[in-house]
């Protein structure tokens, strides 16, 4: 790794050669085909002096709106000011997005050097006095001046957007935003740094066979494959990216092993040193109080969720307990279980956290005879990815066609489609970025190089859209085989893609902009398709015969499906409550010890030591640079709305419905952002939605069912007698 000194001294070189002719990114639109960004002419050196261009013409923009003399009205003010960001934003997202995806010590130092700058941008704009008196007025005489309801939606929301930007602080008051605004952006930054750099820098690296026991073939090739590229030939490397870690966790047989891994993954950024976050996470949170405090909200939370669906703190933390004692109990019925079947299976007495994916694994496959490693021969990524189109074809009539000239980002992972409505007409582009590599984020996620959006003259803008996934690679001639949650995975951020491809709406305030507890309805009710027998046997066909999935193993998984769901709703409800519980304290709350914080959180709710919560507090990236704090509860808020959604293609008997799943794109993807979520939501499903489907799918209506499981194991199965209480 090369000394940031010299990344610095060469990238400042490099800048000052650059000439705004010459840069691509200030191309408007970009000169390719379909009008994506030319990733093979951008070069480090082109992203500040475009990021520079583009803020001063911004800047520009902003100060005709405020300094114009006539009457401020919808068309002369919000317009303008909707539109004044195109091409920061087009900037914008070309660099943040490769910067995730493809970072460089490079990379960082630019990041470091364009956040003030756009912090301060967004600071003195929200805080432009001229501007906001004029955004006032239109705000104030929005019922009088024959706006329609969709202007009158936008002239709301960014009037309210001016006053939570601190519009009406005074002037000290103002300066003292500036700057926690300043220091925020650059914590949050040091923060994701960190932990990549720990997430990257352990190695499980093995050199022995008999450590080896219990892995599947296809994890022990792609381990040696890894360890090849890693400069380590005839060893086997595991690493803390998910795709490596998590079956290394579910089938190694050696708990130590184990422990070593998960300990690395759970401690990361807590070790100490240059990448330790707990100082940053305590600053974070502090810094975020004091700025809900200066803008009259009692904590953090209060300020992210009152323009949420949820509202208050208050109704989100009732939510979530309202889940959280029966999934508790679910899951202390499942360690007792768990914790019976591996002292019958090899007299194992102790159970920690490390071993939960081990013996859950063991005991299903025992349970319901379903085995991941033969259920993922059935889920061949490119199989899987034909199963996705085909959903979105039967659902919405949209067709996807391969690119093969079209300029990616990276060569050797990353796929690109067209995307056509029925007629043929031109919908978006659509990439796929699908494999891990150091460079990259961990985790999957959706998003755009450009947001789809209606101009006034007819003409549209389409929407380019990437999903980024960290699947296991395909080993040699193998192709890539998923998980079942892999293909959840790949569904779940496919549907946030849709909802980019059919967003519509004249103003890039509304257009696609919904509630963050909403967010995840688009992406969820996605999931819910490969679940069905009748979807599942379009594309789960066996990676070398082609046989289509048995009717048997589908059942199975059937049965299995609400198997250690008390595990998985706990795990998540804990990191929920953890991030809501860092984002209520109040501006005056003192915190000495991040560590301290989070035992105490999670001893209030008792969560029990066999399980952590799904993100601990320094390396929870949703809730400290990812966008999500005080909102990582959005995923189950929007499960009530998703399980609810799908529920009205089962009772309509065809979960194809053609006549529902065009409600759903105008009401629940399209239109969404130009009215209150639950009105659009009620608009497609009649009636509110109701919890009872969200606890059917996870199982945590069920009464325990009494289990004994045939062991077939060398060791003799103890009598009732010799089994240990097991509390």
């Amino acid at each position: 790794m090369k000394k940031i000194s010299t990344i610095v001294a060469s990238f400042v070189v490099a800048t000052a050669c650059t000439t705004m002719n010459d840069n691509p990114l200030l191309q408007s639109p970009f000169q390719t085909e379909y009008n994506v960004p030319p990733f093979e002419d951008i070069k480090p050196a082109h992203y500040v002096p475009a990021f520079e261009k583009a803020i001063d013409e911004a800047r520009k923009a902003v100060d005709l709106i405020a300094s114009n003399r006539a009457d401020a009205t919808f068309q002369n003010t919000i317009i303008p000011f909707d539109r004044r960001n195109e091409q920061l934003d087009r900037i914008g997202s070309v660099f943040f997005n490769i910067r995730e995806t493809d970072v460089t010590d490079t990379l960082n130092v630019i990041a470091e050097t364009v956040m003030p700058m756009l912090t301060s941008y967004g600071d003195e704009t929200v805080m432009n006095d001229a501007l906001f008196m004029r955004i006032k007025h239109v705000y104030d005489t929005r019922f009088s001046a024959g706006l329609d309801s969709s202007q009158i939606s936008v002239a709301e929301l960014y009037y309210k957007e001016f006053v939570r930007g601190g519009a009406l602080l005074s002037p000290t008051d103002k300066e003292k935003l500036k700057k926690i605004n300043q220091e925020l952006s650059l914590l949050s930054l040091k923060f994701g740094n960190n932990l990549l750099a720990e997430t990257n820098k352990f190695q499980l690296v093995l050199d022995t066979i008999s450590d080896l026991a219990g892995l599947p073939e296809g994890v022990i090739a792609a381990a040696a494959e890894r360890a090849e590229k890693a400069g380590k030939p005839g060893k086997w490397l595991f690493t803390l990216q998910k795709a490596s870690m998590i079956p290394f966790l579910t089938y190694s047989e050696n708990h130590e092993l184990r422990k070593q891994i998960y300990d690395a993954y759970t401690n990361r950024a807590n070790n100490g040193g240059e990448n330790d976050n707990k100082e940053l996470v305590v600053k974070l949170a502090q810094l975020r109080a004091q700025k809900a405090a200066l803008l009259g909200y009692k904590s953090h939370a209060h300020y992210v969720i009152e323009r949420n669906m949820a509202a208050t703190p208050e109704a989100v933390d009732s939510f979530l307990m309202e889940l959280w004692t029966p999934a508790l109990q679910k899951a202390k019925y499942e360690l007792k279980d768990m914790k019976d079947f591996a002292y019958r299976y090899n007299r194992t007495t102790t159970l920690e956290a490390c071993d939960w994916f081990y013996w859950s694994e063991k005991l299903r496959k025992a349970k319901f005879d379903v085995d991941e490693t033969e259920l993922s021969q059935y889920f061949a990524m490119p199989n899987v990815r034909a199963g996705l189109f085909e959903v979105a074809n039967k659902l919405y009539g949209i067709k996807f066609k391969k690119l093969e000239n079209v300029p990616v980002y990276n060569n050797e992972c990353t796929e690109v489609f067209e995307v056509t409505e029925k007629d043929g007409s031109y919908l978006g582009v659509f990439y796929f970025d699908y494999y891990p590599r150091a460079s990259k984020g961990a985790g999957a996620w959706c998003t755009s190089f450009q947001s789809a959006l209606d101009n006034f003259d007819g003409t549209r803008t389409a929407a380019q859209v990437s999903n980024v996934c960290n699947f296991t690679a395909p080993v040699g001639d193998q192709p890539a085989l998923l998980t079942y949650d892999d293909v959840e995975t790949m569904f779940h951020e496919f549907g946030h893609g849709l909802h980019s491809l059919f967003s519509k709406g004249y103003y890039r305030k509304t257009c696609g902009n919904v509630p963050r507890d909403y967010v995840e309805l688009p992406s969820q009710i996605m999931e819910h398709w490969p679940a069905e027998p009748e979807c599942l046997k379009t594309f789960a066909k066996h990676f070398q015969t082609g046989e289509v999935i048995p009717d048997a193993l589908i059942e199975k998984v059937k049965k299995a499906g609400t198997f250690n769901q008390g595990f998985a709703t706990v795990e998540y409800l804990a990191a929920s409550l953890l991030d809501l519980k860092w984002h209520s304290i109040d501006s005056k709350t003192v915190i000495n010890d991040a560590n301290a914080f989070e035992a105490e959180a999670m001893k209030e709710i008792g969560l029990i030591d066999e399980i952590l919560p799904r993100y601990r507090s320094t390396y929870f990236s949703h809730a400290f640079n990812g966008g999500y704090s005080a909102g990582y509860y959005v995923y189950m808020w929007a499960e009530l709305l998703d399980c609810d959604a799908f529920a009205a293609y089962k009772e309509s008997g065809d979960i194809y419905n053609q006549e529902l799943a065009a409600s759903f794109r105008k009401n629940c993807l399209a239109e969404v952002g130009e009215d209150d979520a639950m009105n659009q939501y009620l608009k497609f499903r009649k009636q509110k939605p109701d919890v009872k489907y969200l606890i059917e799918k996870r199982g945590l209506n069920e009464k325990r069912p009494v289990y004994r499981p045939v062991v077939q194991q060398p060791v003799a199965v103890p009598t009732a007698s010799e089994t240990p209480s097991i509390q």
